[in-house]
């Protein structure tokens, strides 16, 4: 028997409800992979869904060989979903894209064409993001200065897990193996030599985004924010000094002025605005906290990151 083909790269796409999706976006992306004469998978990582989506590839599956399907055992998350399809693709590189056809197929040729100048990671850098509400476009902007900012390792701004990456960062990422998979804070921490491409994100193709329009990119920007920098700590530290000096300022003040004799008006509201003030910062300092005692305890467990339940391929 002859040796199986080495494949050149994976296509590692997360899914999740997205049976409308999957026909069109296959059509885009086999005709770029054909242009570029390699050999390929198309990897669909699958949360299980109360739709069609995993009929529909494994129909998929049946008319295209390269064409493979993971579905775990239960919804993981797209980053475990993610990272479940690098662990597991076979590519000597692989890269990571959407399956609604924001990022554009028509890309991955430019990647992976730039990868072969001895890069190890190509990301796909935005320059526009169409179909974002004004809150959504707000919260990025403003999640990805403060990650820049406070994060100890370099994160690229307005990028997405659209890379490509080459097997030697895929097997970097294995021995990493954190239960919070913020894969572009990870890659960029993995480091070696990385290149971008800009492109401008188009809307949806079909149907709704999995992600709350509003909330999503919040939950995004503090997982790589608490991932990847213990400033926010050392800045509850600060606060606190900030207060306590002035609680002491003013105490002291205070006291002058019953020394010397000043009559001092009781004043209710402004206590009240005082206790609520103060007890609000206690609250949101311990909620941070707790944020990052939560990460020490899910790593303490050592839980997988994700389970398979079945492979088609």
């Amino acid at each position: 028997m002859s040796a199986p083909a080495q494949i050149d790269l994976s296509v590692i796409v997360p899914v999740y409800r997205e049976e409308a999706n999957i026909r069109p976006f296959l059509s885009s992306m086999e005709a770029v992979l054909s242009n570029l004469k390699i050999n390929y998978e198309i990897v669909f990582c699958l949360d299980p869904s109360p739709d069609s989506t995993e009929s529909v590839i494994y129909k998929e599956i049946e008319r295209n060989p390269n064409i493979k399907l993971i579905v775990f055992s239960r919804r993981f998350g797209q980053p475990a979903a993610t990272m479940g399809g690098l662990l597991y693709c076979k590519g000597n590189a692989a890269v990571v894209i959407d399956v609604d056809l924001q990022d554009p197929p028509s890309l991955v040729a430019a990647m992976y064409h730039k990868l072969q100048e001895g890069y190890e990671v190509v990301y796909a850098k935005r320059r526009s993001r169409k179909g974002e509400t004004l809150i959504k476009r707000l919260i990025a902007f403003v999640g990805y200065k403060v990650i820049a900012k406070c994060s100890d390792v370099d994160i690229p701004r307005n990028t997405g897990d659209f890379r490509i990456i080459t097997r030697r960062v895929i097997e970097e990422l294995r021995r990493l193996n954190e239960s919070h998979g913020f894969l572009r804070g990870l890659i960029a921490y993995i480091g070696f030599k990385q290149a971008a491409i800009e492109y401008d994100r188009d809307e949806r193709f079909i149907g709704k985004g999995n992600y709350n329009r509003f909330t999503g990119s919040l939950k995004i920007g503090l997982n790589g924010l608490i991932s990847f920098s213990s400033r926010p700590l050392q800045w509850m530290s600060l606060v606190g000094a900030l207060f306590s000096g002035f609680s002491f300022i003013l105490g002291a003040w205070y006291v002058v002025q019953k020394l010397c004799g000043f009559a001092l008006t009781p004043g209710l509201s402004t206590t009240v605005l005082v206790v609520t003030f103060f007890s609000g910062v206690q609250l949101l300092c311990l909620g941070l906290m707790g944020e990052y005692i939560s990460r020490i305890y899910d790593e303490a467990k050592r839980r997988p990151l994700f389970i398979i339940d079945k492979v088609y391929e």
